[in-house]
């Protein structure tokens, strides 16, 4: 009876050993997230124009245009002086101010902050109706200069905000209206304003992205300026300006979860926010809230949150620059997915995630389809990155309580990229 049993004995041991070595084994594999965004610097930028033919804004006529702004950022312009060579009326730089330091609205009349500026282009014949256009060059340009009482050939000019009144409407939730008035008829600076154009900088720690998109004092002017300064064709700045308007926005420390089992462990489309933590990252970039609450949930193996080594912050391109981008490694078992989610940072409470069945273990390379973009619901959406109640701008986000939800593209404020052309995600 003894050799049957060591036999048997025998026969399990080797089953047993084979069966381990056929097991899945855990692999090791590394996450990546960057933020791929070819950003802009300035969030909004447009044109303006008076309503006859030629469009030109006459004395006692007005032009009015509304835009969104967030604390310390400006508004600038710029319109042609229309009966000169190539003077043009714009706002000092950065631009005018639209809150005061408290964040409260300006409104009312905002017309010292503009000035007029000589282009340095063409010789300053006597200004009105009668002038020539263009007029002779200058034999060697000038950098642009304010006008101050008397251009360099002594030509007199009254101050620009009596021959143009600028005023600020607020219409609440981070939204402005300006009107500018020519007042100059009468005076002995009566002209015509030309069509002209607008832009709003984007602020990124506490500074504009881009202080002086239309013009820079005591340097040379653009040909795009130009064109306004001595024809009043806003054509070609409005290009630039254009080219240089779209989206910015840095990606908050990343949430990273890998967990065993069917469905997203921390939200789904359709439910409000649970109440863990994934507010404070929609709202404010802070994943360790929610990052400590999923460490508690049954199923979760591992929790990480990635912060960039410099800045925190994934931060987009930036002049040619490459963005931001974290990496961890993982150890993959069968079945393990993967969850991911980073604040659309300059946003009330949109996000970025995976969801539903995630990002699965065994999947490789780029797996950037897999992420959306969601609004947490849980504060009150304005314009991305030009809102005064947005966290990572200095404001204080406005509690509402819809269900989470994809963010629609377009929505009602912009047209954001592609999502893979924000944030890209492989694992390898």
């Amino acid at each position: 009876m003894i050799k049957p049993l060591l036999g048997l004995s025998l026969t399990a041991l080797i089953f047993s050993a084979c069966t381990k070595d056929h097991d899945p084994q855990p692999t090791a594999k590394t996450l990546t997230i960057e933020n791929v965004l070819d950003s802009k610097p300035l969030v909004e930028s447009g044109t303006f124009k008076g309503n006859g033919t030629p469009p030109v804004i006459m004395p006692g006529q007005s032009v009015s245009f509304s835009f969104s702004a967030a604390k310390n950022q400006r508004l600038t312009f710029a319109t042609m002086y229309g009966w000169s060579n190539d003077l043009f009326f714009a706002p000092a730089n950065p631009g005018i101010k639209l809150y005061d330091d408290n964040g409260t609205p300006i409104t009312g009349d905002v017309s010292p902050q503009i000035k007029l500026w000589d282009n340095g282009t063409r010789v300053n014949g006597m200004p009105g109706m009668s002038l020539a256009h263009p007029g002779t060059a200058e034999a060697a340009p000038r950098d642009i200069k304010e006008v101050m009482g008397t251009d360099d050939y002594g030509h007199t000019f009254l101050p620009a905000s009596q021959l143009m009144n600028v005023s600020l409407a607020y219409d609440g939730n981070s939204m402005f209206t300006v009107t500018i008035k020519n007042q100059s008829g009468g005076t002995a600076n009566e002209t015509p304003f030309s069509p002209g154009v607008w832009a709003i900088s984007y602020v990124a720690g506490g500074n504009l992205l881009l202080p002086e998109p239309i013009y820079s004092e005591g340097k040379a002017t653009t040909e795009a300026l130009t064109r306004i300064a001595e024809a009043g064709d806003n054509a070609p700045l409005n290009t630039w300006l254009t080219s240089q308007t779209g989206i910015f926005t840095p990606l908050s420390p990343v949430l990273v979860v890998v967990y065993n089992g069917t469905e997203n462990p921390f939200f789904k489309s359709g439910e409000n926010d649970r109440g863990e933590g994934l507010k404070d990252l929609a709202q404010k970039g802070n994943a360790d809230v929610l990052a400590a609450a999923l460490r508690m949930k049954s199923g979760i193996k591992n929790v990480y949150v990635l912060k960039e080594p410099a800045s925190t912050v994934l931060l987009p391109k930036i002049g040619g620059n490459a963005g931001g981008k974290v990496s961890q490694q993982l150890t993959l078992a069968p079945g393990d997915r993967i969850a991911i989610a980073t604040m659309y940072g300059f946003s009330n409470d949109w996000f970025f995630a995976t969801s539903g069945n995630d990002i699965d273990g065994n999947a490789g390379g780029d797996v950037s389809s897999s992420v959306g973009l969601y609004d947490n619901g849980t504060a009150a959406d304005q314009f991305p990155g030009a809102g005064i109640t947005q966290f990572n701008l200095a404001g204080t986000p406005l509690n509402e309580s819809r269900a989470i939800g994809p963010v629609p593209n377009p929505n009602k404020f912009t047209t954001l990229p592609a999502i893979d052309n924000i944030i890209k995600v492989t694992l390898q």
